[in-house]
């Protein structure tokens, strides 16, 4: 019954969310289709979108910190760049899900292009560092301890259900695995003003986030341990990513202010995130947490 309600939740709210013309336009045109946030060191340009974004997922590899030719899942793997780049960081081997069968198709066809690059003739499913499938996170077609390792990359806030996404994980992860998770959590509701937690609100239900909703900070780390993980560390990454986020509350200022003024801030959601999420940073954090199956 979980695994049905998680599916018809996905097909539900979060595919809709990425059909959107806005979501379509933007994460396109802003960067390249790829969908989390970069990662910046003081002083470093809040627009250089995909530089930011390769150190972010380079982040990811050393955090995983796995022997070279290690076997790693992507949960949420988009259109396949932080499964490339945690591969040829790491000289890892890495298979990517995702539910959006277009996403995972243009994964293929990256891959495919990239080595092709380096090799002639090279098809969707011949590199031998990255594969990926169209699968549900909260019912992986794996058996266990087919992993040496598991990432998420703020895909794990779509969960309709983190305890069973978690057993899930936990399960195909050998012991002795390593697993990072770069997330965001929310600020409990006692501590927010009612303004401040209406637009958490309308955030995480506009953009399929329920995961977001049932984790605040803290939440992660004790699911996680519920599941039998060990945790090693927990980042506060916040600070390292507000250089995007106001980036976008820049570019969706103008036209969120418009769409408000007409009675419809709700249906720009991406530019209503950026400009209300960077105003209101108090109600959310980004955190990056590693931990290991003993």
């Amino acid at each position: 019954m979980a695994t049905t309600n998680t599916t018809q939740f996905y097909r539900r709210s979060v595919l809709p969310y990425y059909r959107r013309l806005g979501s379509r336009w933007g994460y396109a045109m802003l960067l390249g289709r790829t969908r989390h946030f970069g990662w910046y060191e003081p002083g470093q340009s809040p627009w250089g979108f995909a530089a930011s974004m390769r150190r972010m997922e380079v982040t990811t590899a050393r955090k995983l910190a796995l022997p070279a030719g290690s076997h790693v899942l992507d949960a949420g793997c988009g259109v396949g760049d932080v499964a490339r780049t945690v591969a040829a960081e790491g000289g890892l081997r890495v298979t990517g899900i995702d539910g959006i069968e277009s996403d995972v198709a243009l994964a293929r066809r990256r891959t495919a292009a990239a080595r092709a690059s380096r090799v002639s003739g090279a098809s969707p499913d011949t590199d031998p560092a990255t594969r990926f499938l169209v699968a549900d996170y909260h019912a992986l077609p794996f058996a266990d301890g087919s992993f040496d390792g598991l990432y998420t990359m703020e895909s794990f806030v779509h969960s309709a259900d983190p305890r069973r996404a978690l057993a899930e994980f936990f399960r195909v992860v050998r012991p002795g695995g390593r697993l990072v998770m770069s997330e965001y959590s929310r600020t409990p509701s006692a501590e927010l003003t009612p303004r401040a937690e209406r637009v958490l609100t309308d955030v995480c239900e506009l953009a399929a986030m329920p995961g977001m909703m049932m984790l605040p900070h803290g939440r992660l780390e004790a699911l996680l341990e519920e599941a039998g993980f060990a945790v090693e560390s927990v980042t506060d990454a916040t600070a390292h990513v507000l250089p995007m986020l106001r980036a976008f509350s820049l570019l969706g200022r103008v036209p969120y202010a418009v769409a408000r003024g007409v009675g419809r801030g709700h249906a720009l959601v991406n530019a209503m995130s950026g400009v209300e999420l960077y105003r209101h940073q108090e109600t959310w954090r980004y955190g990056i947490t590693t931990a290991v199956r003993p």
